[in-house]
C-alpha cells in the first residue's frame, strides 16, 4: 500500500501526533480569515481541521484514507469533509484559502501528477486566494538501510504493543525516498495483526517547483524555510513552505 494510512498506521499516528505543534498551527492559521472558505486536502485525522473548526473557521477537508477520516469524525462528527484521493478530486466549489501540511505534497512522485495537483488547486481558488503547502527537501536524504529496524513502539489504549519497523532506499536520479514499513500489533508475544506500507516521498531542491507553479496559473510565490516566515531563506532547510497567489 503506497502512501496510504491503514488501520495500524493510523493508530500509531494518533498516539504519536495527537496535536499539531503550536508554531506550525499558527503559521497556517495566519492565512485564515473568518467568513472565508478554507479547504485542506489530505487532511488525515484532522490535526489541523479540528483546531480550525473549533476556532469557528469555515473549513472542509478531504482524504483518501477511510481509517484516518473515521478518527476525524470521532473528534468532530459534524465537520465538513469527504473521502477522495487527489487524483479523483474534481474542483466544484471555490475556496479563499487552500493548504496542504506536513510535506504531504511530497507524496506525489512524478511531475505530471504534481502539475495536475497544482492546476486543481488553482481551479479551486477564488480570485485573490492563496495556496500554501510544504515540501520535503533533499536535505532529508537517508542513506539506504537494507534491513528492517525498529523505529518506534507504543502502547495502544487496549494495552497492546504497536511496533513500527522500516527500511529505506533513495533513488538519487528521481529524488525519491522510499520507506517500506511494517506495523505489528502484539499482545505480549502474540502477534495480533500486521500491516505493510510503502511510503515514498519526492524530495526537492530549492527553486525546483517554481516553473510548475507558474505554469499552473499562479502569479506570485513566497517561499519560507521555517514557520516564522523569516527573511533569511535557508536553501539547505529540510522543508520549504510555499505561499502561492492567483
Amino acid at each position: 500500500m503506497i502512501n496510504y494510512y491503514g488501520n495500524l498506521c493510523t493508530k500509531m499516528y494518533e498516539i504519536l501526533h495527537p496535536y499539531v505543534e503550536e508554531e506550525e498551527l499558527q503559521f497556517y492559521l495566519s492565512y485564515a480569515k473568518q467568513n472565508k472558505k478554507i479547504l485542506e486536502p489530505l487532511c488525515g485525522s484532522g490535526r489541523f481541521v479540528v483546531p480550525f473548526y473549533e476556532k469557528g473557521f469555515d473549513i472542509t477537508g478531504f482524504d483518501m484514507s477511510e481509517e484516518m477520516l473515521k478518527e476525524l469524525y470521532k473528534k468532530v462528527p459534524n465537520v465538513k469533509s469527504f473521502k477522495s484521493s487527489m487524483e479523483n478530486y474534481q474542483p466544484k466549489e471555490k475556496y479563499d484559502y487552500i493548504f496542504i501540511t506536513s510535506g504531504s505534497f511530497s507524496l506525489f512522485l512524478d511531475e505530471k501528477n504534481v502539475e495536475n495537483l497544482l492546476i486543481k488547486m488553482k481551479q479551486s481558488l477564488n480570485e485573490g486566494g492563496n495556496f500554501v503547502f510544504a515540501v520535503e527537501t533533499t536535505a532529508n536524504v537517508v542513506y539506504d538501510k537494507q534491513n528492517y529496524f525498529e523505529n518506534n513502539s507504543v502502547k495502544t489504549e487496549e494495552g497492546y504493543d504497536l511496533v513500527f519497523k522500516s527500511k529505506s532506499f533513495y533513488d538519487e536520479k528521481n529524488k525519491i525516498l522510499s520507506t517500506p514499513s511494517i506495523y505489528e500489533l502484539y499482545d505480549e508475544n502474540n502477534l495480533l495483526a500486521k500491516e505493510e506500507m510503502d511510503f515514498r516521498l519526492k524530495l526537492y531542491d530549492f527553486g525546483e517547483l517554481d516553473e510548475l507553479i507558474f505554469k499552473a496559473g499562479f502569479k506570485k510565490i513566497n517561499v519560507f524555510s521555517d514557520f516564522n516566515k523569516s527573511n533569511n531563506l535557508n536553501k539547505n532547510s529540510k522543508m520549504f513552505l510555499y505561499d502561492c497567489y492567483i
